[in-house]
């Protein structure tokens, strides 16, 4: 018999959901505004690009490593109590960079390790938030669908304001003052999460845990996500995206506009796609009153890899700029239609744990890909390679979304507010693939 484990005691509140909304944007804010600080103030220290992809692929390797554990303290410790406790860690990530300039001690070690110490910590606070989420909303008038919409389409807004306020302050009050900045937001966003009352829910089967070892504790996320075909399927395509799709915004897409001296219209495209990117996911519960959670994600794969086709031929811009829109719109529902999923059939105490294996895949993907792209780029030029990585999002998604656990993704679909029937659970049990 499956467990209806989104269903949660009716603890949530309007006023509890603003606070945590108010508190990812600002922390999200925040903490993008290092995307543009890190690789910045590397290249002005050593004078190379390359030393400035090494810091990054080193800064992630302890976010990578220890992702794990950040999600095994969420569940071990609590959720909204982590969430307040990981912000102010980073804010002390964000401070060390302007005080260990502030002393002389700054080079290009100093900033690998400081950067790496930011990887370990920086996903904590969002992967705390996430699963919080049903805790802050259960009982009130926002379900949950709309509240993940919300959620996605606001931590976009963050991603794609951050790195453009922190080019501004960099000219205005120079690198290492810019974290001071960063600080800032990242303790209102503190504040903000300390004026959230909720009470959580936990599942009482889940106490077991506690007899185990830390070690298995830690690894519960893999082993429960290799379970439930519904959220592995997911989690797979995530894996998918971010190891052969992200790449082509990090690598593919500089180097075209770059060889044709024309940074302008590439900032305007990746903005077109982060804008509709969060139109996606606000519209996310208008989608999912008339489509399944099955099509939702076929058509969202599909539609990802559709757009890309005429893209990796570099047409006009203005060709560019609508498949940009297209891509974006279709990505937008998928981080809420995980999220959703997650909640509602991973075990409260175990959702830190599956949302710290999310942050893992789209830290590890791009590491694994990243250099290959480049190579190949290199080797064989944007025209050539750019078809190539859209051909195999293309194989990817066929081959994903006619998958048969995709079909187990519709037993998470259901109203929150609607009890069991009695001795039976609402939801279906899932399939195997």
């Amino acid at each position: 018999m499956s467990q209806r484990f989104g269903q949660n005691p009716r603890s949530g509140s309007k006023a509890a959901f603003i606070l945590l909304e108010l508190a990812s944007f600002i922390g999200i804010l925040g903490g993008s505004m290092v995307f543009m600080l890190l690789p910045w103030t590397a290249v002005n220290l050593a004078h190379s690009s390359l030393t400035a992809g090494i810091m990054i692929s080193l800064s992630n390797i302890p976010g990578l490593l220890l992702s794990p554990l950040m999600g095994s303290a969420i569940d071990r410790f609590g959720r909204r109590r982590m969430a307040i406790v990981m912000q102010f860690v980073v804010i002390a990530s964000s401070l060390a960079f302007p005080l260990t300039a502030m002393a002389g001690w700054m080079s290009v070690p100093a900033l690998i390790l400081l950067a790496m110490f930011r990887g370990m910590v920086g996903n904590g606070p969002m992967s705390a938030r996430k699963a919080l989420l049903p805790d802050v909303v259960a009982g009130s008038s926002i379900s949950l669908e709309k509240a993940n919409g919300l959620h996605e389409s606001i931590a976009a807004a963050g991603f794609s304001i951050g790195p453009a306020l922190a080019s501004v302050l960099i000219g205005l009050v120079g690198t290492f003052n810019t974290f001071y900045v960063v600080a800032g937001f990242e303790l209102l966003a503190g504040l903000i999460a300390m004026a959230i009352l909720v009470h959580e829910h936990h599942e009482a089967q889940d106490s077991s845990e506690t007899k185990v070892g830390m070690i298995a504790y830690i690894l519960a996320g893999f082993k429960t996500v290799s379970g439930v075909p519904s959220v592995l399927i997911l989690l797979l395509t995530f894996a998918v995206l971010a190891t052969v799709y992200l790449p082509t915004e990090m690598v593919v897409l500089p180097n075209y506009y770059s060889s044709i001296h024309d940074a302008k219209s590439m900032g305007f495209l990746l903005f077109d796609m982060a804008i509709f990117t969060m139109v996606g996911s606000f519209l996310f519960e208008r989608i999912a009153r008339r489509l399944s959670y099955a099509a939702i994600m076929r058509w969202a794969i599909l539609l990802v890899a559709g757009a890309m086709i005429p893209m990796a031929f570099l047409p006009p811009t203005w060709v560019m700029f609508t498949c940009g829109a297209v891509l974006g719109l279709a990505w937008g529902p998928l981080p809420p239609l995980v999220n959703v999923v997650v909640q509602r059939k991973i075990p409260a105490n175990q959702r830190g744990r599956v949302f710290s294996l999310e942050a893992t895949i789209w830290t590890g993907g791009p590491m694994i890909s990243m250099g290959l792209v480049g190579w190949g780029v290199d080797a064989l030029g944007v025209r050539l390679m750019y078809p190539l990585i859209a051909g195999l999002v293309l194989l990817a998604s066929l081959i994903l979304s006619t998958r048969k656990s995709v079909k187990d993704l519709n037993t998470a679909d259901y109203n929150d507010d609607e009890p069991p029937t009695a001795g039976m659970s609402s939801v279906p049990t899932e399939v195997g693939s």
